[in-house]
């Protein structure tokens, strides 16, 4: 096929990642897009630099958002509990998974459209998105400082990813040759991720032309929209109707168009939301998809989990943009639905492996948990958003759990091998083999379904965007650790912001508050939802209301450098389900902080290599002890409880409930934290342990 880019459209592509900042264009409407490939600079574009000054979602001009979200730039992660996640992310994640994404063909996939392989067609429909996720974490990595080689990798493959861009605006890999007449027919937009490869491509875009300027992949995703989709899809008489098929789509417009400032963009995302009754569609479908009907009609979460997540977040996102209270009133039915009935202790979401779907309410098994690490990912953005349209500390508390436990488990500490599920109970004795655990292995380099790494990959990049949020009378503390914000109120006066702490293995937290000049603001600080008892200081003068779950609002002229002193409750819990949650009936959880504890067998006395926790039972009366071991999983904070351990029964499958109890002998059982098993070989792992009182 022959290449779209000409020559000399190639080298002012090649070029464009040369221009100073000051080169950028402002964004409003595609031709401003083009400029950097065009001969002439539009009439009327002027330089600035608001490509940089955007969030993680960019709602500065958002009506609906009450909270303005930071730059990623705008926030410096110190030396921590996430400075070890971070670095790793882009010392050892990223590039890694750039070598499995080339060893495994999705580059070759678009060189061969260009000539320049003669490789086949590798990978499922959606492949072409494993490459536009990896180019996004890439971007979000640049918007923390700049990275020469994981830029020059990012270039390169953003050139030969627009090569291969037809002159009609198409550009997908599989729907190629013999697949070109299936281009998105309704039966083909379905299950084909046509528009789920192209909005991923446009958040790749998007937060690389945020980190560098340059918009060579952006442009790609505005000439398949405005060239391709656009002129050819949609309600009219004359158009093709559309169905998400794999809800992704509908953010990225909105995101598209809070670049560009093109609003015809947040029409065709409503557009595709309320989905189209000319495409016909099986109750099945509906409910798989989580799309093709008025996202308003829907009353509860089912369906495909990570399709369910991701039309949450485009709804919340068209919501922030029109006020549409149908849809803010269905977002906080679905909310209720999520938080009351659908979601792990560890943030997870996602029941079943059959559909890879929510299951009915209180459907919430441990050994068969699918809590696919993307649905993890789109549960925190999910709850960003519905964080951005309230300010309520509800939100920024799912955010954490699932951040630390559900999404933190799915990269290994080396940063090489991913969870694509995360269950909440493991046997590598038991048949765990499926697609996504392969030889019963939890944790793999590579899936050919690998939405999940990447996906990971972007989060870590983009955390320093979610630990402050503006508002129109101060600031929002959303998230602790060792840091330093350096932005500005929305007022303009210039703020630095410093935490230090040692968080979440401390619950102690001191910020610094240091405007340019001394100013009257608000200063909200989350008070974590899981902290009974806390402690708050100005100065050393104590500030009473710190409340479980909410924002403590401090009021006051800040000068110079105010300090602040947080106390939280690091007193180790025990959680129990509801009892309509039958898998736990009769068990307890244990949590410190945000973090969500297990057992892991390796840990236990008497370890085995075949041995399993049929005979421990914690004794819920018993007191938690919580120990720092810096040896252990990179340093974690180990907890032990006590417990009997009994000898396996005479071996009878079933047994009379008055037969006299076998031996039990007292013991304790250790804990680390979820997120660090399956990371020192094959173990058995639980969350949920059998308890009995005194």
């Amino acid at each position: 096929m022959k290449p779209h880019l000409t020559r000399r459209h190639f080298i002012a592509a090649s070029a464009a990642s040369l221009v100073p900042a000051a080169g950028a264009f402002t964004l409003q409407g595609r031709p401003a897009v083009l400029s950097l490939l065009g001969d002439e600079r539009p009439t009327g574009a002027a330089p600035n630099e608001s490509w940089k000054q955007s969030g993680v979602v960019d709602l500065s001009k958002s009506p609906y958002a009450r909270l303005k979200p930071l730059p990623v730039s705008a926030v410096a992660i110190q030396e921590g509990f996430w400075s070890k996640r971070r670095t790793t992310n882009v010392d050892a994640s990223i590039p890694s998974m750039r070598d499995q994404l080339l060893e495994h063909g999705r580059m070759d996939n678009f060189l061969r459209l260009t000539g320049k392989s003669d490789a086949p067609q590798r990978g499922p429909v959606y492949s072409d998105s494993d490459i536009y996720k990896w180019t996004e974490a890439v971007g979000f990595t640049l918007q923390s400082g700049n990275n020469p080689q994981l830029r020059d990798s990012g270039q390169k493959i953003i050139r030969e990813v627009v090569a291969a861009q037809e002159p009609s605006g198409y550009l997908n890999t599989y729907y190629v040759g013999d697949h070109k007449s299936e281009r998105m027919l309704p039966k083909t937009q379905t299950t084909g991720h046509e528009l789920y490869n192209i909005g991923h491509l446009l958040q790749g875009a998007i937060a690389w032309y945020r980190a560098t300027g340059d918009p060579t992949l952006l442009d790609a995703g505005v000439r398949f929209v405005d060239d391709f989709l656009i002129p050819n899809y949609g309600p009219g008489a004359n158009q093709t109707p559309i169905v998400a098929g794999h809800p992704e789509i509908e953010m990225s417009l909105i995101e598209l168009y809070r670049t560009t400032g093109n609003r015809k963009y947040i029409e065709l995302a409503g557009y595709i939301l309320k989905g189209d009754e000319r495409v016909p569609l099986t109750p099945q479908q509906i409910t798989y998809m989580y799309c093709g009907v008025p996202f308003i009609s829907r009353t509860r979460l089912e369906g495909h989990a990570v399709r369910a997540m991701y039309a949450c977040c485009g709804a919340t996102d068209y919501y922030l943009e029109t006020g549409d209270e149908a849809y803010r009133k269905t977002l906080s039915a679905l909310w209720d639905d999520l938080s009351e009935h659908q979601m792990y202790l560890t943030g997870g979401v996602g029941a079943r492996a059959e559909g890879e779907a929510f299951g009915a309410p209180y459907e919430l098994p441990n050994a068969r948990a699918y809590g696919e690490s993307c649905a993890a990912i789109g549960n925190m953005m999910w709850n960003w958003r519905m964080l951005a349209a309230t300010g309520e500390a509800r939100f920024t508390d799912v955010i954490e759990r699932s951040l630390y436990n559900g999404i933190n488990s799915g990269m290994s500490l080396d940063g090489k091998t991913y969870c694509y599920r995360n269950p909440l109970a493991f046997d590598p004795a038991g048949d765990s083999r499926d697609r996504h655990t392969p030889d019963g292995k939890i944790r793999n380099p590579w899936y050919d379904t690998t939405c999940c790494p990447p996906n990971l990959e972007r989060t870590f990049a983009s955390l320093p965007g979610y630990f402050y949020s503006s508002s129109a009378d101060g600031i929002y503390v959303h998230l602790y650790d060792n840091s330093q914000m350096d932005w500005r109120l929305q007022d303009g006066t210039a703020l630095r912001v410093t935490q230090k702490t040692n968080y979440p293995w401390d619950g102690d937290v001191h910020l610094t508050v240091a405007p340019e000049r001394p100013t009257e603001f608000m200063v909200y600080l989350r008070i974590p939802g899981w902290s009974e008892t806390n402690a708050v200081k100005v100065n050393g003068e104590p500030v009473g209301g710190a409340t479980p779950g909410q924002y403590l609002a401090i009021r006051r002229r800040w000068s110079g450098n105010d300090r602040i002193d947080l106390v939280f409750d690091m007193t180790p819990r025990a959680v129990k389900a509801n009892p309509a949650v039958m898998e736990d009936t009769g068990k307890i959880a244990f949590q410190r902080g945000p973090i969500v504890y297990c057992m892991e067998n390796l840990d236990q006395q008497g370890y085995s290599h075949d041995s399993n926790f049929a005979g421990f039972v914690a004794q819920i009366e018993g007191k938690t002890t919580a120990t720092w071991d810096s040896r252990l999983l990179d340093g974690v904070v180990v907890l032990e409880h006590p417990a009997t351990v009994s000898e396996r029964t005479n071996g009878s499958l079933y047994f009379s409930a008055t037969a006299k109890a076998v031996p039990a002998t007292s013991s304790s059982i250790r804990l680390i934290p979820y997120y660090a098993w399956a990371n020192r070989g094959p173990a058995g792992m639980q969350v949920w342990i059998p308890y009995v009182r005194g």
